[in-house]
């Protein structure tokens, strides 16, 4: 047996077909096998309402008002990184007192979420000039100039975990606008320095970084890994060295040795670790690394060096793929982060 609740509305329809025709309340619950008790309540409410819909119900009353979430979406506007606690103080403060809960939901239902604040480098007006002249100037090239690319980066791997997380409040598909990422300056143990480089066709060589990187150690690490690569990626004559502009990479005795080894390099924006491929796949690296769980610094060199080499270049393809939406989205961005 059912009850008015669960109700089809054809169902409903037919007991009040039934009903009209002048059945008793037995004989149309036999037929409908359904409770009298349900039908007399199906009938009563034909009767009082003229529908057999059931009318939504009001429920509990919000907490908040609406001009009270629209106050709560306009701080965390402001200042996505307010804590619910700070909102619940807020809200206090102003003689309103919910739980720290009511304030997440209320700001769920309106679409924003705690998420981990992305890491980002700080932009000045004149890095984004940069950014923009550099995605303008290679938004047409075509597949065969990234094919020809070398990209190069240096990048820190941790023994334990990672660095400290903060949450902002922001909608989907917004974790890389300005205000809701923190700025990072480069460079700030149980950790190493790897340098690493790949190309189209796959991963070339990585190395470990011992001791202070400066312009000397850099040219030694190039003069040892750059030929090899270049010959196991098998990158044709022509082929450019991407570098971002860090000062040992850019320093007098730095531009002679490329000069000198007739290396030429990709024009690049200072602050754009973000148009780098190779920042997606140190991201895959970490999370291979971590995941064997290394117990002291000579594991952690080791399962880099085993993991890089398992990265597919299948991999690599699909980041150049999607490489010219980069670009697209830094331009609509005017330079900044996207």
């Amino acid at each position: 047996m059912g009850s008015s609740k669960q109700l089809c509305k054809t169902l409903k329809m037919k007991v009040i077909d039934a009903h009209n025709a002048g059945e008793g309340y037995k004989k149309i619950a036999k037929r409908c096998q359904l409770a009298v008790s349900t039908v007399r309540n199906v009938i009563k409410r034909w009767q009082i309402r003229g529908t057999v819909e059931v009318k939504m119900r009001s429920g509990r009353p919000r907490k908040l008002s609406d001009r009270t979430a629209r106050m709560l979406v306009r701080k965390t506007n402001q200042n996505p990184h307010l804590t619910a606690k700070n909102l619940q103080e807020d809200l206090a403060d102003s003689g309103v007192v919910v739980h720290r809960s009511t304030v997440q939901r209320c700001l769920h239902r309106q679409g924003l979420h705690g998420r981990v604040s992305r890491r980002k480098p700080y932009l000045r007006p004149h890095h984004k000039i940069q950014r923009l002249k550099y995605a303008t100037g290679h938004l047409q090239k075509p597949d065969a100039f990234w094919k020809q690319v070398l990209w190069t980066d240096e990048v820190k791997i941790e023994l334990f975990g990672h660095n400290q997380q903060r949450h902002v409040w922001r909608k989907k598909g917004a974790a890389f606008h300005e205000k809701n990422t923190l700025p990072t300056i480069k460079h700030g143990g149980g950790s190493i320095m790897l340098w690493g480089c790949v190309a189209a066709s796959g991963t070339g060589n990585i190395a470990r970084v011992e001791g202070r990187m400066d312009s000397t150690k850099y040219q030694q690490i190039l003069e040892a890994n750059i030929t090899p690569s270049v010959k196991k990626l098998k990158l044709k004559r022509g082929w450019l060295l991407q570098q971002d502009n860090d000062p040992k990479h850019t320093s007098k005795s730095t531009m002679e040795y490329l000069k000198r080894r007739r290396l030429k390099v990709l024009e690049w924006p200072s602050q754009s670790p973000d148009l780098n491929i190779i920042e997606n796949l140190w991201v895959d690296l970490k999370r291979a690394v971590h995941a064997r769980r290394p117990k002291n610094i000579t594991e952690l060199e080791a399962f880099c060096k085993e993991e890089w080499e398992k990265i597919p270049s299948t991999r690599i393809e699909r980041l150049l793929a999607g490489y010219e939406k980069r670009l697209q989205a830094v331009i609509s961005a005017r330079g900044g982060l996207y």
